[in-house]
């Protein structure tokens, strides 16, 4: 599978914390969605600007701003601007090839995760990057916009208040942010179970033609998720183990079950990986049978034709004084003889159990 490839060459000799864009363009403005929440309201609107945040987050309660698209990068400094972000956090969001990661500082928290979606057009992993920043009273959530979007459902519960998403703080909504993150790595992983069980099934017929192939793309998928899904653990975990204020005690028992999930994933992957190793070493030695096969059949046409050969080439030297050449039954006796050779020879391989 061709994954977009992120020209890091365009950031030679640019100074530290310069955002430039390094990923896929969505192709549209980004969109931007506010929602302020407590225990009694609910508020969600698109916005223009990030100016209408500064009167959300003026009032009580939690502010989760969900930015679809990071390739304007003059939109990122202006959040950097308002929410008093790093140079570097802006630069590590418009640059969407880092891997999962938590960075703590201070009076906010950043993280990067991997979001997974199956695309059945192609048969394809796409993923795209996540950044999440954690304040006291907000949440930045930055994604890519490619495909899809896992976190429709915590909009929907935020909507209707089930749960208890609109009686907790910012840390629960980026806890759950995280967790629908990791919820769609298993659908991911059930479409890839579905196309391992194909390629095992043609495996297991007659048809081998591009299995091969097929398996060679599952392993590169595999190593694909293996590389988002590992640092993810590292990153849960750190966040359970965290210092900072702005996770509290209560939201980490939940982290802890994002954690278990994660493990998970990665258990389901190594056996993947294994499956698909094990499926390609049975193809290989199917090839390599059915090669000895065709062969055998080959080598046993040869041996029978070995002496008839022989007897064609003596009556083929074309010496003047063959007394068999004026015996008026030697065609047909020579025929005879050589039809005998062979049945013999067939006779003897199948008493040998050879065919």
């Amino acid at each position: 599978m061709t994954r977009p490839s992120h020209k890091r060459s365009r950031k030679a000799g640019l100074l530290p914390g310069t955002p430039v864009h390094l990923g896929a363009d969505r192709g549209s403005p980004p969109r931007m969605l506010l929602l302020h929440y407590d225990g009694e309201q609910f508020e969600e609107r698109e916005i223009a600007d990030v100016a209408a945040t500064v009167a959300a987050r003026a009032r009580a309660g939690v502010t989760w701003i969900n930015i679809e698209g990071v390739h304007e990068v003059a939109l990122l400094e202006q959040f950097a601007q308002a929410f008093g972000l790093h140079p570097l956090v802006t630069e590590d969001i418009a640059n969407t090839s880092q891997r999962p990661k938590l960075e703590d500082y201070g009076g906010y928290l950043y993280i990067v995760v991997r979001m997974l979606s199956w695309r059945a057009a192609t048969s394809e992993v796409v993923s795209e990057q996540v950044s999440l920043i954690l304040g006291p009273d907000f949440v930045l959530s930055f994604q890519e916009g490619i495909e899809g979007d896992a976190f429709n459902p915590i909009r929907e519960r935020l909507r209707t208040a089930k749960g208890r998403a609109r009686r907790e703080g910012a840390d629960y909504l980026a806890y759950s942010l995280i967790d629908a993150v990791v919820d769609g790595y298993f659908v991911v992983l059930e479409r890839l179970g579905e196309e391992i069980e194909r390629l095992d099934a043609e495996l297991a017929g007659s048809r081998t033609t591009g299995v091969a192939r097929g398996i060679q793309l599952l392993k590169r998928e595999m190593i694909y998720l293996r590389r988002s899904v590992w640092p993810l653990r590292e990153t849960i975990s750190g966040l359970q183990r965290a210092e900072s204020a702005l996770v509290r005690a209560s939201t980490a028992v939940y982290l802890k079950d994002v954690y278990d999930h994660s493990v998970e994933v990665i258990d389901t992957v190594e056996t993947y990986r294994d499956v698909l190793a094990g499926m390609l070493e049975n193809h290989l030695s199917l090839l390599t049978t059915r090669l000895n096969e065709v062969m055998k059949v080959l080598t046993v046409i040869a041996t029978i034709f070995i002496p008839l050969s022989f007897i064609t080439g003596v009556y083929g030297m074309n010496f003047r004084y063959m007394p068999e050449l004026g015996w008026r039954w030697g065609y047909p006796l020579v025929l005879g003889v050589m039809a005998a050779i062979g049945i013999g020879m067939l006779a003897y391989f199948r008493r040998k159990r050879w065919l």
